[in-house]
């Protein structure tokens, strides 16, 4: 037992390590650019006028020790006054203009996130060992710390992490109260619900997913399964009542208590003003203006922004064109290319090994019946493919495809999942030298996953496994928070100086500032009116947008950048931006 302790805190103090010195040269990406400032003004100015789109208490962890800094708030600001969700203008103002020191900020801002990522991986490991033991659940514990993708977004002041700690957080104790509905469990429940719930609002999805686990728990049940799925339903509603009142609401009602009640209407107002369903629109407006609702109406306005963006999609680069929409095949392909290979060819064998050993002992008379046993017999496995299932499917139904960050929560569900094949395969090995056989070929694929994963370091977000050619030719899929966030913008910073270059053409994309980071070095141009002569850096995003083939009827611009498929860049800053020294017109 001590061995595999200290062995566990030695992985959770390597994560925090790898994410720690791998973000030390990170650029201030998109997101972070709203996330940061927004959090500052809820702590300092308890107002919630900045990015609604974003639940609370991320921000407020990632703002805590800003606190200390004695930071500059530009609070007569027109982005901060007048202004409706300016959350980029004012973040660019309070991070860049207003004196403070932009690298002081993001490196404390970004702390509180590696803790929650160490956390995360802890509670997978928790929950794993409970379901299969102290040894196994290093296995789970391994593939979260070594994922390129969880390093990557986990030392960042965003979202996903949270939302991945989320699902699982609120499912264990779910199915806590499912299995023992005491009072004390209830509660625990509805509590664990109600935070989850303010991670972000594509935890929205538990209504359904705890919904489907619960009628599903109840229907198990051999006598008055009626009764019983009245008794849960009740108590989910209980549940679902304390994580509203305790929780959600007295939180919103301290991020509002300095918004104006006449500025949150306003606000609400302009924000739905082109929001398709008129009948919630008119409710949280209704809402907003109720001293008592407005919190929740706050919350809603959120979810609505969320939803609505979800429906409405993006412009997105995918295998060589651009298009304004969701396409199908998006979120499967960025997954496997994503994800090391090693980890594919592991489920892979693990499942069609244990497919092998099981599908023999179903027969149609019995499959039924059996299937209803291993539900019952599984429960927790079966919870979370019901989170694997329903949260792909609400992600390729959307429209929304920005990165594979969107599909991160069901990272965790996947590694448990394989586990539990894992598990089940040694334990039908029928002999020692079968079971050698597979424990060998579980080594070598755990092994490459972790090699694969310090070989990246420390460009976890442009991570690409062998399938698409490494992580330099990543790229050439799909870009945006897969690829280019405007994490390499420090880089160039270093480039610029070290080939002392006066002028240099830069078409970024990301949150950092290009004139704080270049000074006069930086010119500015329009890559749709000009092409620049000398040095030239550019961002894959633009790059690939700029090169890409339309579809989908997108009308925006495109093709300014296929003059470029004559040069070849020079370098790069990092992985993401693309350096060219143009010597003709």
């Amino acid at each position: 037992k001590i061995y595999l302790c200290s062995l566990v805190i030695i992985i959770l103090v390597l994560a925090f390590f790898l994410a720690f010195f791998s973000a030390k040269q990170i650029s201030l990406t998109m997101d972070e650019l709203a996330h940061i400032p927004a959090g500052f003004s809820y702590l300092y100015k308890n107002d919630y006028r900045l990015n609604p789109e974003h639940p609370p208490l991320i921000k407020d962890l990632a703002a805590f020790p800003l606190m200390f800094l004695g930071l500059n708030f530009p609070e007569n600001h027109p982005s901060w006054t007048t202004g409706v969700n300016n959350q980029w203008w004012f973040g660019n103002q309070f991070i860049f203009k207003s004196g403070n020191n932009p690298d002081l900020i993001m490196f404390w801002a970004r702390i509180p996130m590696i803790l929650l990522t160490v956390l995360f991986c802890w509670f997978i490991y928790f929950w794993a060992k409970k379901l299969f033991g102290p040894k196994l659940a290093l296995i789970p514990l391994i593939f979260a710390v070594f994922s390129p993708t969880i390093l990557a977004h986990g030392r960042l002041v965003t979202t996903d992490i949270a939302a991945s700690f989320g699902f699982l957080f609120a499912t264990y104790f779910w199915i806590k109260f499912l299995k023992s509905p005491t009072k004390k469990n209830i509660f625990i429940a509805g509590i664990a619900l109600g935070i989850s719930l303010l991670l972000k609002f594509s935890l929205i999805l538990l209504v359904p997913i705890l919904g489907i686990i619960t009628i599903a728990y109840a229907l198990l049940k051999k006598e008055n399964k009626i009764r019983w799925l009245i008794k849960y339903i009740v108590w989910a509603i209980v549940a679902g009542i304390i994580g509203v009142v305790l929780i959600i609401w007295p939180v919103y009602a301290f991020h509002i208590w300095n918004y104006p009640i006449q500025k949150q209407v306003s606000d609400t107002q302009s924000i739905l003003a082109s929001h398709q369903n008129d009948f919630l629109k008119k409710i949280c407006i209704w809402m907003a203006g109720n001293p008592l609702l407005r919190p929740l109406a706050h919350y809603m306005l959120g979810l609505l922004m969320a939803t609505q963006r979800v429906a409405s999609g993006n412009t997105v680069y995918f295998l060589g064109t651009v298009s304004g929409g969701g396409i199908k095949s998006y979120f499967p392909i960025v997954y496997l290319l994503k994800v090391p290979l090693g980890f594919h060819l592991l489920f892979f064998v693990a499942l069609i090994w244990i497919l092998i050993k099981t599908l023999s002992q179903f027969t149609p008379k019995n499959y039924i019946q059996r299937t209803k046993e291993w539900i019952k017999n599984n429960f927790e496995i079966f919870s979370l493919i019901v989170i694997i299932v329903v949260y792909w499917i609400t992600s390729i139904s959307g429209e929304l495809n920005i990165g594979v960050r969107h599909i991160l929560p069901t990272f965790a569900p996947v590694y448990l999942v394989l586990t539990f094949i894992i598990k089940r395969v040694l334990e039908r090995s029928k002999s020692n030298k079968e079971k050698l056989v597979f424990v060998s070929v579980l080594s070598v694929m755990i092994t490459w996953y972790v090699g694969s994963s310090l070989a990246a370091f420390p460009h976890y977000l442009s991570y690409f496994n062998e399938l698409a050619g490494g992580s330099k030719n990543g790229y050439k899929y799909v870009v945006d928070s897969n690829y280019d966030w405007g994490q390499d913008l420090k880089r160039l910073q270093q480039f610029v100086k070290e080939n002392n270059i006066q002028k240099i053409y830069v078409d970024y994309f990301g949150g950092d500032d290009v004139e704080y980071r270049l000074g006069k070095a930086w010119q500015k141009f329009d890559p749709k009116k000009e092409k620049p002569k000398g040095w030239l850096a550019i961002s894959a995003t633009f790059l690939q947008g700029g090169i890409g083939r339309p579809i989908r009827g997108f009308d925006q611009p495109t093709g300014y950048y296929r003059w470029l498929l004559d040069y070849k860049p020079v370098g790069r800053a990092g992985n993401s931006m693309f350096i060219y020294y143009i010597n003709s017109q």
